[in-house]
Parts: structure tokens; C-alpha cells; sequence
């Protein structure tokens, strides 16, 4: 097994992105994006669960 190092995973991953075009890297991204706003939202939102008696 060979080391690579982190950029050159990046610039390979880059350049698969640029011969199959935007379709799979948007896809990630909005996948990524909705579940970190639903993260995000869930951490912010359960703090109004809690009662301070």
C-alpha cells in the first residue's frame, strides 16, 4: 500500500470531478449541506426543550 499524501488525494479528486462533470460533486455538496442545516437545527432547536426550574 502506498502513501499519498492529502493534496495529492485532493488534486485526484479534483481532477475526477472535471472529466464526469459537476453532477456527483453538487450532489455531495447538497447532501452535505441539508444535513448539516438539519444538524444544526436540531442542536439550536433542543435547547428550547429544557426548562430551568
Amino acid at each position: 500500500m502506498e502513501h499519498h499524501p492529502a493534496t495529492a488525494w485532493l488534486s485526484d479528486a479534483a481532477g475526477a470531478a472535471q472529466q464526469q462533470g459537476a453532477g456527483n460533486l453538487l450532489r455531495v455538496v447538497l447532501i452535505v449541506m441539508f444535513l448539516g442545516c438539519a444538524l444544526t437545527a436540531w442542536f439550536v432547536l433542543r435547547g428550547y426543550k429544557r426548562k430551568d426550574d
